[in-house]
């Protein structure tokens, strides 16, 4: 079944569950919303990994509000943003745990002869789409610089 596919159901589940569904039901509208104005700009129908991309965009954003939320010391804002993304991360691929990121990371920069920081963004090129919704992207940079160093 595809992530839309899957979007499509969660959100008629949601719907008949009433009111314990109406966060669940606002952030699956707003995927499907964010999905479907992609397919109407650029005139096709989005594939998996182009919906991908849409539900990681959707879990950045949350997290860079939540950083915000508590910062300003707004819990309830912060546990908002916080139960959406546990919403989305249900469409996202299990993420890479530390130790799997660094062999990977590990074995890109191997794969690449990768040696000073100027074979950063040859390695970043290579890495991205082997971690693609798996991993956070600053994450992923801040040990590739490590590694580099």
């Amino acid at each position: 079944m595809s992530i839309k596919d899957l979007l499509t159901e969660d959100m008629k589940q949601a719907m008949k569950e009433r009111e314990t569904g109406k966060l669940r039901l606002s952030v699956i509208r707003m995927v499907r919303a964010g999905i479907k104005n992609i397919e109407i700009n650029e005139k096709r129908e989005l594939n998996d990994d182009d919906v991908l991309a849409v539900v990681v965009k959707e879990v950045k954003m949350r997290q860079d509000s939540l950083e915000e939320f508590v910062k300003a010391e707004r819990e309830d804002l912060a546990a908002q943003a916080r139960a959406e993304i546990e919403v989305l991360n249900k469409y996202l691929p299990a993420q890479l745990s530390d130790a799997e990121l660094q062999e990977v990371v590990k074995s890109v920069i191997t794969a690449t002869k990768a040696t000073t920081m100027k074979d950063m963004g040859k390695v970043m090129a290579a890495l991205m789409p082997k971690t693609k919704g798996r991993a956070d992207g600053k994450k992923i940079n801040t040990l590739v610089r490590e590694f580099l160093k």
